[in-house]
């Protein structure tokens, strides 16, 4: 039988209820991971998701629950994972919002809920996971941050701002953390077909998929798929860095 890229690995995935972080316990499990999947609220749904994926693919996935921006919350969380004895090898932060306003009409309660979901939530269940993995002499933190963080995008001054916090937070932690056997990456999706579309007006959506190399919208197996490579073996030369995963926007960037 062919090894699985994730066999015999156990990964912490935020934002599993929906979207993205769907797809990314599907595919860690499908690929032999066990998973502690994080949501915000329990429901039916995702207890039923879990237990179906656990079964489908023979390893462990383990739901919690925890609003993240809650700091309790979140300790309580880790608390349930270290209660489990089983070694963390990777973390996703991948839980997020997005808020799309003008610069001179975004509220300051607005910017500080997109920093405190965005980027205070994931950095400090980095702090204790990442002590976790200290023990164990490795492990692979991936953080999904966004090309808005890169690229300055019309509308996006608080997200993107978030989302650049992120950035700044990845490659810091890769070079404190590397003599410790922890690697940590970014990944930058462009415009991907989640629920966040939602918020994006159509004449926007038009343009980004035009300016894409490949006249196309992300999926969110493209993002989970680039996250499963960053938590494998495949990929233990790989730290500190921001891969843009968008079908190529060079062409947006130069408008």
């Amino acid at each position: 039988m062919e090894r699985r890229l994730l066999d015999g690995k156990n990964i912490v995935v935020t934002g599993t209820a929906r979207g993205m972080g769907r797809v990314m316990l599907e595919t860690f499990a499908k690929n032999g991971a066990n998973v502690w999947a994080l949501a915000r609220i329990e429901t039916q749904e995702h207890l039923k998701k879990c237990e179906e994926i656990s079964q489908e693919y023979g390893v462990e996935v383990m739901p919690l629950y925890a609003e993240l921006s809650d700091p309790d919350a979140i300790k309580t969380v880790v608390n349930e994972i270290r209660k489990t004895k089983m070694p963390v090898d990777g973390l996703v932060n991948n839980a997020g919002i997005t808020y799309n306003a003008l610069f001179q009409m975004t509220k300051m309660e607005d910017l500080r809920e997109q920093f405190e979901i965005n980027f205070f939530a994931p950095y400090l269940l980095t702090q204790y996971i990442s002590k976790m993995m200290i023990r164990n002499k490795k492990g692979s933190i991936v953080n999904i941050s966004s090309t808005a963080a890169i690229d300055g995008n019309s509308g996006k001054s608080a997200y993107g701002a978030s989302k650049a916090a992120i950035i700044i937070m990845t490659k810091c932690i890769s070079e404190e953390l590397a003599n410790m056997g922890v690697r940590s990456n970014a990944i930058c999706p462009g415009v991907t077909d989640t629920d966040m579309l939602s918020t994006l007006p159509d004449y926007i959506m038009d343009i980004q998929k035009e300016a894409s190399f490949l006249k196309k919208i992300g999926k969110p197996v493209d993002i989970a798929n680039m996250a499963m490579f960053l938590l494998s073996d495949q990929s233990s030369y790989v730290t500190g860095q921001v891969i843009r995963v968008d079908g190529g926007m060079t062409s947006y960037n130069k408008r």
